[in-house]
């Protein structure tokens, strides 16, 4: 385990911890909680995530690269916070169908492992009695291939076989659900649960299957746009940046607690439109180039048609609403990659 020294924290600052905060939708707010004035600590094995997200050198910031359960039980008594969001994951479905193990270990274990923490009476430095204030990032996923549309929060979910290993991941998040919402019921823990919807934007790698980031590294290099199946299935994507200005207004409001939230842009476009998109945003001369679900992914993989979600409960309670348009998104993504970054 490596963490770079503690740097004393303002008296009135708010102190939170951010696991995976070194990854994506993580490093995102980080910043925006180093922005608004907390101390905060990040804790990342970079598994997925990158030292270069974060903005190390920042005075209020503290980085301890380790796995979170060894992290969790290395603080000593004194180690206290205010909040807690909880974004440590595997990711990716390229990811998920070659290392399930890892995935699904990391999924439930990690998450396990913050609720105990979160829960322990020895920590709750002026929090609720009843714990400190967590927000679990769940998934999309965990509405499995269900053919209800849009997705709404209490709609029943539908998994495939066992035999499948892409609903691995499903499951395992729908796992840190129920654990999540069992500490709310058992312990009054005020834990928030976000389920993203495809997020997207700068710091995307498309290393585990993330879709736009690949075709925008295709589009401004100039290559042929991979897209599998036949282009018809759609996804509704939203930039991490309104993303991350949401999850602390989810944490800090009342009446978040103890439920669950589908958090992302409810506009669906389909992979040929998205690349089509692309192409057009970026001014390149790619083509697309449709590729069998077989020879992108191994035997057994199931696609889901659509993924829309409902966002009605999470408007009513914070009046949340996208406000980067796509096409914003992918020009940043763009000028991220040519930038070199990964």
């Amino acid at each position: 385990m490596t963490s770079s020294p503690p740097t004393p924290a303002p008296v009135d600052a708010r102190r939170v911890l951010v696991t995976g905060g070194a990854g994506f939708i993580g490093s995102h707010l980080t910043a925006r909680l180093l922005e608004r004035g907390d101390s905060v600590t990040v804790i990342d094995n970079l598994s997925t995530g990158r030292r270069q997200n974060l903005a190390t050198a920042h005075s209020r910031l503290r980085f301890i690269e380790a796995d979170l359960g060894h992290a969790l039980g290395a603080f000593g008594r004194g180690e206290v916070f205010h909040q807690v969001y909880h974004l440590a994951a595997a990711v990716g479905v390229r990811l998920v169908m070659s290392e399930p193990i890892r995935s699904i270990q990391t999924n439930v274990e990690e998450t396990a492992a913050l609720l105990r923490f979160v829960s322990d009476p020895a920590r709750h430095a002026g929090a609720a009695a009843t714990g400190i204030p967590t927000l679990i990032a769940s998934s999309s996923e965990v509405y499995g291939k269900a053919a209800k549309s849009p997705f709404s929060e209490e709609d029943d979910v539908v998994y495939g076989p066992t035999t499948v290993g892409r609903w691995s991941y499903a499951c395992s998040k729908a796992i840190d659900e129920y654990l999540s919402l069992a500490y709310h019921a058992h312990h009054r823990l005020p834990v928030t649960v976000a389920r993203f919807f495809n997020t997207v934007g700068p710091r995307q790698v498309g290393d585990y299957g993330m879709v736009l980031p690949r075709f925008v590294a295709a589009a401004i290099g100039g290559k042929p746009i991979p897209v599998f199946g036949d282009g018809s299935a759609s996804r509704c994507f939203c930039d991490v940046r309104d993303v991350a200005d949401a999850l602390p207004r989810m944490l800090e409001n009342p009446a978040c607690a103890g439920r669950i939230f589908n958090l992302g842009s409810d506009r669906p476009i389909t992979i040929a439109e998205l690349a089509a998109l692309v192409i057009k945003t970026t001014q390149s001369r790619s083509h697309v180039q449709l590729t069998p679900y077989s020879e992108a992914y191994p035997k057994g993989f199931e696609d889901l048609r659509q993924r829309q979600p409902d966002l009605t409960r999470i408007r009513a309670t914070i009046g949340f609403s996208p406000r980067i348009a796509l096409e914003q998104t992918i020009r940043d993504v763009a000028a991220w990659l040519r930038e070199g970054q990964p």
